[in-house]
């Protein structure tokens, strides 16, 4: 090969097409390369699957380039990134022996770690002004790229940084620093040309968090805040932060007494009470009813297993660090991280032929995984959840029918609940059982099934489980957050692994496709998010407290309970306020409690044997037939509608 060919590489382009371009090229000069326009435009990039900053030179043969560019989605972390330097480099100038540790940019905006620094609420306000200052300097972000041992002198005292330094220095001879002004990081980018091309940020909290969120080292101070295109968006931030306060699943859970999690009994451990256990047994309720209908069968599995099974199925070198484990006498046990390595053995137990298949086992089975102390919050992280587990061992050619009756379920689940949602299949990573042939067959049913469907779906190439492709479906709630809900998963790696078999029709033995499936994905989450979605004022199937008999005075005393049990006879969740006080008292701690219904009833009404019906939006009618409330409140909760609409 001559000089002149080794200066030269070619890089695959995001379309599969190859450009030559001279070794060393940056990101940015590639992009000039393509098309002027694209380089202007070119505000960082990605080198093989890593995000890096549009000056990082390009040295391999066959990279794969990605170009980010200003009016991509991904524009905004990167003002984030340069953001969280602006704001580790004022917290730099106003205080002293501060240690910096990390400072990422994050959905919503992003956060730097600091070692040694001491503050509260109110020091966030000099912070922000100097991160203002910093910005109104226009200071130049200036990339530099270095060598292993310069950046050790340069990082000398800061052993945060130095202990990343090492990390890197595995990976590479070089690493990188930004700097704006006085200011420099170790960092790969990418970020803005100028710290004066932010336009509006905040600081929003401070935290605690442990140094790479292991409980065994340095409880740092977490800084976040964000940072967005203009003041407007900015201000629209605040909105949906006000509103995302106002319906703090936390909150709401204790004033309506659904559940509480106690230093006492342990952190990420939740406590249903009545109230909301209630709320739980509709969700289980209609999951089963969908069960019973598609013919699975329910099985149960102890909370504890030996981890020999754990090993055998793979999962012990994943989750071990994530698992609770003990020991009895000479055998390590430990609490379940997942139910199918159960199912799998209980599919063990019993020989199959191709006649029996598909089996279809369900569970709410009961979970625990190690989640650090600091991640944990309320019930969308917690030590222990229950799913609404289901899996099929199937014939691998009756892949596309099993995951078309699963989508039934889940579409039903999402109509139910009237449900905003985006749909992901996630193709083979990287590190992947089962061959080549298998996963694309498999990634082609997925993808049928869902072109079928004419359903619109995000390709996650790579993004699939090491055992099989899956389907993952996101819920919206009504302030547009997301949440992961169900999923569909096909696994060829543990029925490998338990040696699972069937007969088959031609008296051979063959390996079932295992499917994993969930359809609210866990019972914690799911009802977390009901609550904020729905802000407690549940759909009257669900509300823990149906309807409230409001007497006047305590001469209705007696015909407020013969309507109360009525409608507890006809199996409605009621309750009367026998207590003292005045009606519109009542009426209003009945709306407070988010109660679907109140029933008013006077001395008219019980001369009448009528009730008066006011609901949750403050309507009321008067002099209505109780059996034609009875009739609609049935119909109303047997067809699971979300608002309740006795008076539209």
């Amino acid at each position: 090969m001559s000089q002149q060919d080794s200066d030269q590489i070619a890089v695959v382009l995001p379309d599969g097409s190859t450009l030559s371009v001279p070794r060393g090229s940056s990101i940015e000069a590639i992009a000039y390369e393509i098309g002027p326009g694209l380089g202007d435009d070119t505000v960082g990039g990605r080198i093989d699957g890593e995000t890096v900053g549009k000056e990082m030179p390009v040295r391999e043969n066959g990279a794969e380039i990605e170009i980010i560019t200003a009016d991509s989605d991904e524009a905004l972390q990167v003002m984030r990134h340069t953001a969280a330097h602006c704001l580790a480099q004022a917290v730099q100038r106003l205080y002293d022996g501060v240690d910096l540790a990390i400072g990422p940019p994050i959905d919503d905006g992003f956060y730097y770690d600091f070692d040694g620094l001491d503050i509260d609420e109110e020091d966030l306000e000099p912070i922000r002004e100097e991160m203002k200052t910093i910005i109104e300097e226009d200071h130049e972000v200036e990339f530099e790229e270095v060598a292993i041992e310069e950046a050790r002198e340069r990082l000398q005292g800061q052993p945060y940084k130095l202990e990343l330094l090492e990390e890197f220095a595995e990976e590479s001879d070089t690493v990188t620093f930004y700097s704006q002004g006085e200011f420099e990081d170790l960092c790969k980018g990418p970020h803005v040309d100028s710290t004066g091309d932010i336009e509006a940020l905040d600081l929003t909290e401070i935290a605690g968090a442990y140094w790479r969120g292991d409980e065994e080292n340095a409880m740092l101070t977490r800084i976040y805040g964000t940072a967005f295109e203009s003041e407007a968006d900015l201000e629209a931030y605040r909105e949906r932060m006000r509103e995302a306060e106002q319906r703090d699943h936390r909150r709401i859970g204790s004033e309506m007494n659904l559940f509480s999690i106690q230093d006492r009994t342990g952190p990420g451990l939740p406590l249903y009470h009545p109230p909301g256990k209630t709320v739980l047994r509709e969700l289980e309720g209609f999951v089963e009813d969908l069960n019973t209908d598609a013919d699975y069968e329910y099985v149960e599995t102890p909370h504890v297993f030996k981890t020999d099974l754990w090993k055998e199925s793979g999962h012990y070198d994943n989750y071990a660090d994530d698992m609770f484990l003990f020991e009895v006498g000479d055998d390590e046990f430990g609490l379940k991280p997942m139910n199918c390595p159960g199912h799998a053995s209980i599919f063990d137990d019993s020989s199959w032929s191709y006649r029996d298949l598909p089996i279809r086992y369900a569970e709410n089975g009961k979970v625990y995984r190690k989640e650090q102390r600091g991640e944990l919050s309320g019930l969308s992280r917690v030590w222990a959840f229950t799913i609404d587990d289901g899996h099929l061992f199937i014939e691998p050619d009756s892949i596309e029918r099993e995951v078309e009756a699963i989508m039934d379920m889940i579409q039903e689940v999402l109509e139910t609940f009237e449900l905003d949602y985006e749909i992901a299949l996630a193709t083979q990573p990287e590190k992947s059982v089962g061959s080549d042939e298998i996963w694309e067959r498999a990634e082609s049913q997925l993808r049928d099934v869902l072109d079928d469907r004419e359903m619109d779906y995000e390709l996650e190439e790579g993004d699939g489980a090491f055992y099989g492709p899956k389907i993952d479906y996101a819920f919206e709630d009504a302030i547009g957050r997301e949440w992961d809900g169900p999923t569909v998963q096909l696994d060829f790696n543990m029925p490998e692994r338990f040696d699972l078999s069937y007969t088959g029709e031609d008296n051979e033995e063959h390996r079932p496709v295992l499917i994993h499936r969930a359809l609210y994905g866990s019972y914690e989450r799911f009802f977390m998010m009901l609550i904020e979605h729905f802000e407690g004022k549940f759909p009257t199937w669900l509300a823990p407290e149906q309807v409230r008999v409001l007497p006047i005075s305590d001469a209705n005393h007696e015909y407020a309970h013969s309507v109360a049990a009525d409608l507890e006879n006809r199996g409605m969740r009621v309750d009367v306020d026998a207590r003292d006080g005045t009606i519109e008292r009542k009426i209003r701690a009945a709306h407070d409690d988010r109660v679907p219904y109140q029933l008013i009833v006077g001395d008219d009404e019980q001369r009448d044997g009528t009730i008066s019906v006011r609901d949750r939006k403050e309507r009321q009618q008067y002099d209505v037939d109780p059996d034609d409330f009875h009739a609609h409140l049935d119909a109303e909760i047997t067809e699971k509608r979300i608002e309740p609409d006795f008076l539209d």
